[in-house]
């Protein structure tokens, strides 16, 4: 499917049931959605490492990420909306970027550097900020989430998410891991350079990344709100 498509299902297709699940919280059973959200993370977890169309590795990150939206609706309603932010902003600039360079393969990152450099970059920190990891913003929701399973005296729970966030993380870091080690030569000594046409970037672009990859401070505020 296109990108823009895709786009499209891992974001707008998520507030609807989202927004089912935030009003029927109340009235779930908890050890369903525990093996629900387990089974999500897990199974995006490993779904996402064999993967090299970026699309599918996507299509198995929003499955992961379901995990954490479910696991939390019980005992935090605010974080899943919370959530579902954060993850919608992530995805938007990922998508976008790519959808704008053209890029659908995992190969094909490494020619994007040299297309353009700042799109480069913006791809990776959205991988690693869908991946939480710390300081940028992904990491938020998850840091969130985990300390409310602890207050409610479910660490066991809060070890698994944290391990099965961990092979998400892994083929994020992978996907940049390679794309840096077969990007083009770019030596000012070469006579005929490996750089294609310059891609420029929308105005929403810088905004999407920076909302995705720098709101970690604002969390103490959050913490009081919710």
């Amino acid at each position: 499917i296109p990108l823009s498509s895709g786009m499209i299902l891992l974001t707008w297709q998520k507030i609807a049931p989202t927004a089912l699940l935030y009003q029927i919280s109340p009235s779930l059973n908890m050890e369903i959605l525990i093996m629900l959200a387990i089974l999500s993370t897990v199974l995006g977890g490993w779904g996402g490492l064999n993967q090299t169309q970026m699309r599918k590795v996507l299509a198995y990150s929003s499955i992961a990420h379901m995990g954490w939206t479910v696991i939390i609706a019980l005992i935090n309603p605010n974080l899943t909306i919370l959530s579902l932010m954060v993850y919608i902003m992530t995805t938007l600039t990922l998508f976008m970027t790519l959808n704008l360079s053209s890029t659908t393969k995992i190969k094909s990152i490494s020619n994007l550097w040299n297309k353009s450099t700042p799109m480069t970059m913006i791809v990776f920190l959205t991988l690693l900020s869908l991946g939480g990891l710390p300081p940028l913003t992904g990491f938020m929701p998850k840091w969130l989430i985990l300390q409310e399973l602890i207050i409610n005296n479910n660490p066991t729970m809060a070890i698994i998410m944290a391990l099965s966030a961990l092979l998400n993380l892994f083929f994020y870091m992978r996907i940049i891991y390679v794309s840096s080690l077969t990007m083009f030569p770019t030596n000012n000594n070469l006579k005929h350079h490996w750089f294609f046409s310059q891609t420029k970037t929308t105005n929403m672009i810088p905004t999407l990344t920076t909302i995705s990859s720098m709101l970690l401070p604002l969390t103490p505020i959050l913490i009081i709100m919710t």
